[in-house]
């Protein structure tokens, strides 16, 4: 299947070189840097076409490396900082390709445990506020989602901005300095 001289990528890998050498299932290849590597022949994939390949010196890459760019800083508007920094959507059409074969408990409980998730991911990255979008429906979500929230101690929860979300979200704002429960 592997010949020689064919331009072959490695299928985990952000790689690309040409083959050198096959001894059965192993293939060793020669990347544009000049490395010889050994896969296993399922591994690789052959090219159709033969995608360029940049010769630049390793010495060119390194000094543009090395050389410190200046960082530019986003400039924040005073409206902004007060803006949540996260949006989870809890639609059940958001989270799963199908509802087939759930049932409403189901759904509910898949959704619950999304916003938990969410709000432990926010607690552990200090992200200070979190929308939750989750509807008007019969407001079973809502409640339940008013319960979760009461369970911990470093949050309060209200209602989300009205013109940008309507009635259907729910705004967490995170105490940073308390720990989770």
């Amino acid at each position: 299947m592997f010949k020689k001289g064919q331009q072959v990528a490695v299928l985990d890998d952000d790689m690309i070189g040409h083959v050198v050498k096959v001894n059965g299932t192993t293939i060793t290849i020669e990347t544009a840097d000049g490395f010889e590597l050994d896969f296993d022949s399922h591994e690789l994939v052959v090219l159709k076409e033969a995608l360029p390949v940049n010769h630049i010196p390793i010495s060119d890459i390194i000094k543009e490396k090395e050389t410190p760019k200046k960082r530019k800083q986003p400039t924040r508007k005073a409206k902004e900082k007060y803006l949540p920094t996260m949006e989870v959507d809890l639609h059940i059409h958001q989270l799963t390709n199908s509802t087939r074969g759930m049932n409403n408990h189901d759904m509910l409980t898949l959704q619950l445990d999304t916003a938990r998730r969410q709000l432990d991911l926010a607690i552990s990255k200090r992200i200070q506020k979190v929308v939750f979008i989750h509807g008007v429906g019969q407001g079973v979500l809502k409640t339940e989602l008013e319960y979760l929230f009461g369970r911990y101690n470093n949050v309060k929860f209200y209602e989300a901005n009205y013109q940008k979300y309507g009635l259907g979200a729910t705004e967490v704002y995170i105490y940073q300095n308390v720990s989770p429960n």
